[in-house]
């Protein structure tokens, strides 16, 4: 078994932890400019600092609170938000499907703790690692590590917003597709027997 994912001894706990903050950190780099876009965005939809840092911390699914910004910029209904935010968020139910056999042994707190931090990013670090791999100290060392990383950014944003004119036009948006690319390719290489039919 690696030692990134196997369960550590009691008094070690923290190494794995601290290696999953280690294994996130380029994927929290790459997604700096998306939450810099995200907390500009709620500044130039109407919200308040508080309230567009509020929403990072609830939604914590970055294309899911880019697109709900949009439509209450837009004017768009309570109903219609929620509908499309639960479409756009809908990749995470499969995520917990196929972390179910790894995180549905753990104790209530550890799966709705992982389960609020289940994101793109840390399924494309911890879902390639099999039950008896598994390691929830690595897993909350990626996802807590990613969520302050998201936050800061995303408060980053904010304080731009209030000093930089229309941030959004600089660009900002192909940090989205930038951390697509560095999470898919790697996953592709990994099932490369699912594409040779």
């Amino acid at each position: 078994m690696s030692d990134l994912v196997s369960e550590p001894d009691h008094s070690e706990w923290w190494v794995s932890f601290l290696k999953g903050g280690v294994a996130i950190l380029p994927l929290s780099i790459a997604v700096l400019p998306w939450g810099i876009l995200a907390g500009s965005m709620a500044i130039e939809t109407g919200l308040t600092p508080a309230e567009g840092l509020g929403m990072s911390g609830i939604i914590f699914a970055g294309a899911t609170q880019l697109a709900v910004m949009g439509m209450i910029k837009a004017g768009a209904g309570v109903m219609s938000i929620l509908i499309s935010a639960f479409f756009i968020a809908s990749q995470h139910l499969l995520y917990g499907l196929t972390l179910r056999e790894r995180i549905a042994p753990l104790p209530l707190r550890w799966r709705l703790i992982l389960g609020f931090l289940l994101t793109d990013e840390l399924f494309a670090l911890i879902g390639k690692h099999s039950a008896a791999e598994f390691n929830r100290w690595y897993a909350l060392g990626v996802g807590l590590f990613f969520y302050i990383f998201w936050l800061l950014s995303t408060l980053a944003g904010i304080l731009a917003a209030t000093q930089i004119e229309n941030l959004g036009s600089y660009g900002l948006d192909f940090s989205i597709a930038a951390t697509f690319i560095v999470i898919v390719v790697p996953m592709i290489k990994t099932f490369r027997p699912l594409f040779a039919c």
